[in-house]
């Protein structure tokens, strides 16, 4: 049974850090696609970032030199390290595994940012 574990959301001021971390079990983690998507209220849910199983990265716009994402294939862990902050940048934010086609999802974790 595939498991992601969120950590790492909260309340930060504009322009400060916080770093995401979506743990995962049931599966052989190296071998696929890590993402991290966000939605906000009365919106859609978007694509934040994604890292493939050889390392390469993709970024949304609105988040490309702030956010970073990474991965442990070693621990089966893939981060999110967001960095500059926007109150446009609150959400809940939900880590994504595809594998072999087929998506997981975490239960999701709020992000928000508020003077």
């Amino acid at each position: 049974q595939v498991q992601l574990v969120e950590s790492g959301g909260g309340l930060v001021q504009p322009g400060g850090s916080l770093r995401l971390s979506c743990g995962a079990s049931g599966i052989i983690f190296r071998l696929h696609t890590g993402s991290w998507y966000r939605q906000a209220p009365g919106k859609q849910r978007e694509l934040v970032a994604s890292i493939t199983s050889d390392g390469n990265t993709n970024y949304a716009d609105s988040v490309r030199g702030r956010f970073t994402i990474s991965r442990d294939n070693a621990n089966n862990t893939v981060d999110l390290q967001m960095n500059d902050l926007k109150p446009e940048d609150m959400a809940v934010y939900y880590c994504n595994i595809l594998r072999f086609g087929t998506p997981y999802w975490g239960q999701g974790t709020q992000v928000t940012v508020s003077s």
